[in-house]
């Protein structure tokens, strides 16, 4: 079976590269398990400081899998995407979303979960579970608590996209830059995490996000089961199998 997920460090850095072509980054269960134990390996390792995640495509991360969720559901699926978020926001190391290109919907969770999140200018973004009948239930866990005032009516409900500055300025990512200038940002955020000593980082974090790791462990399951459910209701199936049927054509 090809790799999804490739781990690589240096110089305190774990990178974190998403890598599944066939299905743009989607968000399928051999991928959300690659990304756990990578998140794990490198949260266990102590040469390493910071952890950093990116996509080796055009795309960040197109979602959830909708092939396996109109075959063998989304039980492991919704449970799969609360586990990475919660992995991404216990992780004792700083993570760093490094975003270019689409992010849709689930995956829209990763840079959400990530405790720096920098993005190109023309990277894109949109909640799109209500096209087709489903809600953004896991990835509120995260989502809602980094968007501004009323944004997140407006996203999750309308499902209409939005760019990197837009995302910027709703508060989902910390910081968008021109396309050709994300790796040199990526760069000197990198160069002023690992100024910090590893005991600092680890528990500015813990202070950081101890209540969002609370909301997450009360309403994890729950919130999971509802996404399960909606995934596995006759109108999101119909739904999804029509966008399936579209792109397919």
């Amino acid at each position: 079976m090809t790799e999804l997920v490739h781990l690589e460090a240096a110089d305190g850095v774990a990178t974190i590269t998403l890598d599944s072509p066939h299905n743009k980054n989607a968000l399928s269960q051999q991928l959300t398990g690659e990304l756990l134990e990578q998140l794990e390996a490198a949260g266990a390792d102590d040469a390493v400081r910071v952890i950093v995640i990116r996509s080796a495509l055009e795309v960040f991360c197109s979602g959830a899998d909708l092939s396996e969720a109109t075959t063998i559901g989304m039980g492991v699926g919704a449970q799969r995407m609360v586990d990475v978020q919660r992995a991404i926001v216990a992780n004792p190391k700083p993570v760093l979303a490094r975003v270019a290109g689409p992010v849709r919907a689930g995956g829209i969770g990763i840079v959400a979960a990530a405790d720096i999140s920098v993005a190109g200018a023309e990277s894109t973004f949109a909640l799109t579970e209500v096209r087709l009948g489903l809600a953004a239930a896991t990835i509120s866990l995260t989502v809602m608590p980094r968007l501004h005032d009323r944004a997140a009516s407006y996203t999750f409900l309308t499902g209409n996209g939005f760019d990197g500055l837009e995302a910027a300025r709703l508060g989902l990512v910390t910081l968008t830059v021109p396309d050709a200038d994300l790796d040199d940002a990526v760069e000197s955020v990198l160069e002023s995490l690992l100024k910090g000593v590893p005991q600092g980082l680890r528990e500015t974090k813990k202070l950081l996000n101890r209540e969002l790791l609370a909301d997450i462990d009360a309403r994890g399951k729950d919130l999971a089961e509802l996404s399960a459910s909606l995934f596995g209701s006759p109108a999101a199936q119909e739904a999804m199998l029509a966008f399936l049927n579209r792109r397919k054509s």
